[in-house]
């Protein structure tokens, strides 16, 4: 199991929805745009960034408790 490295997939992922959010939003300028970007991709970041700090805090668990195995 690697989990930081399932994190660094999430980043990756994360970023490549947001350039092609950006490429959307050059056509979408409306109200609803905005409500999109507001009520999807905002949320989403903010919730990438929360699960990473989770994650690390896990792989930092893991790593102690293999250690500790050995």
């Amino acid at each position: 199991m690697n989990i930081r490295g399932n994190g660094y997939r999430l980043v990756a992922i994360t970023k490549e929805l947001d350039n092609q959010w950006q490429q959307t939003r050059e056509n979408w300028r409306d109200a609803k745009g905005l409500e999109f970007q507001h009520d999807y991709m905002e949320e989403l970041a903010a919730n990438v960034d929360r699960a990473l700090s989770v994650i690390e805090a896990l792989d930092k668990i893991i790593t102690k408790i293999r250690s500790d195995c050995e």
